[in-house]
This record gives C-alpha cells, sequence and structure tokens, in this order.
C-alpha cells in the first residue's frame, strides 16, 4: 500500500501533550473496536513515538517456505515503499513475543531513512545503540539472544495483530511509558477532538473534587 499521507508537524507535540490514556478513551468514544495496547518497554521511555504504520508480519520460522530465505531489508523496503520518512515500523509477535524481532544493526536503517519510530511485539536486542537513534523504539523488552530461528519476516505491508490490536498500514500509532494506541487515519480529528474533550471535562472534575467539603467536617 503507498501511501503518501505527511504528518502535521505539531501533532505528534500535541498526541504527546494529551498522553497515551486519554487517547485511549477518545478512541473508545469515536470506535468500539479495542485500540489499546499495555505498556512495553524502550530504551528512552521518556521518547514518545508517533506516526503513519508501515506493518511486517511475523510468523513461527519454517525452513521450507521461500521467505526463510529472504532478508529483513526485503521485507522492510517493501513496508516502507518510497516515502520512509516519518512513518512507523511496527513489527507483530508471530506468536513469540519473548523473541527477539531485530536489533541495533537491521534497525540502523530507519536511522538512516527517516523514520518516526520502532513498535514491535517481540523483543530487541542492543538498547544501548537504539538509545543512540533519532527516533525512538517501543518494544516488549530487550533480548540478548538472535531470534532469528524462532520468527521471521513472512509479509509487509498487510494488517497484522499486535497485542490483541488490528494494526493496517497507515494507522496512525502513538505510543509512551503508559502504552500505546492506534488510531484509523480518518478519525485522528475526531479522536484529538473528543480528547481534548475529556481533557477539559477532567479538569472540571478535578477542580469540582477539591471544593468538596469532608464528611462530618
Amino acid at each position: 500500500m503507498e501511501d503518501e499521507r505527511t504528518i502535521p508537524a505539531d501533532q505528534g507535540g500535541v498526541l504527546a501533550a494529551l498522553g497515551c490514556a486519554t487517547l485511549v478513551d477518545a478512541m473508545g468514544r469515536v470506535h468500539g473496536h479495542r485500540a489499546h495496547i499495555l505498556p512495553m518497554a524502550s530504551p528512552d521511555p521518556g521518547r514518545p513515538l508517533f506516526g503513519l504504520a508501515a506493518t511486517i508480519a511475523y510468523m513461527p520460522w519454517r525452513d521450507n517456505l521461500e521467505q526463510s530465505s529472504r532478508t529483513f531489508a526485503d521485507f522492510y523496503y517493501s513496508a516502507l515503499g518510497s516515502t520512509p520518512s516519518g512513518k512507523v515500523l511496527v513489527l507483530s509477535s508471530g506468536g513469540f513475543p519473548e523473541a527477539s524481532h531485530g536489533g541495533g544493526t537491521k534497525l540502523s536503517r530507519a536511522a538512516h531513512h527517516g523514520l518516526a519510530g520502532v513498535l514491535a511485539d517481540g523483543r530487541l536486542r542492543d538498547f544501548g545503540q537504539l538509545r543512540a537513534y533519532p527516533f525512538p523504539t517501543w518494544c516488549r523488552g530487550e533480548a540478548t539472544r538472535w531470534g532469528g530461528d524462532t520468527v521471521m519476516p513472512f509479509m509487509a505491508d498487510v494488517a497484522v495483530e499486535f497485542g490483541g490490536v488490528c494494526v493496517t498500514p497507515g494507522d496512525y500509532a502513538f505510543a509512551d511509558a503508559s502504552g500505546a494506541v492506534i488510531i484509523p487515519a480518518r478519525s485522528l480529528e475526531r479522536v484529538l477532538d473528543a480528547a481534548r474533550r475529556i481533557e477539559a471535562e477532567e479538569d472540571r472534575a478535578a477542580r469540582d473534587i477539591r471544593r468538596e467539603e469532608y464528611p462530618g467536617a
């Protein structure tokens, strides 16, 4: 899927200010499907992630399939197409969220091509190296062992399952220390409007709580 959408320069900051929890609540008002992903690990948890999803589906490794002889790079370039800048590389787990899905060397491509981040439903190696890259990374934790004999990239630019959420190419992905949320591209403005209303409602509720008198006082 070739997607020419671009992200307004200030949108990432807007979502980061609202926070993942508020965005998840807003998604619940706009859509009925699950959109939230539970908290993940990051080499640099202070950096939120936001961008258009480009997907690679992982599967359990098999030695008799054509995919087993293809490299990560083959799937990487198929997923990102001709416009990689600003996209988030989304890797499904292949049923093995504890296995390594890559590391600093493979993902150095993301720094070279201006990706907005990497979101992996498995573990990643080389947190020290990933921390130095200009994009945020969120995953299931750091790995030490190579995982290529456990899972393999299988398809690129397809819908994937990620932590119980369906992610399609071109969705917006946001992640921070409290978790992640997947927002359909055409719903972004509605979700942001709902999130701002929720934020205002919570501010009013907090003011009301501060005015409460303690019972029996």
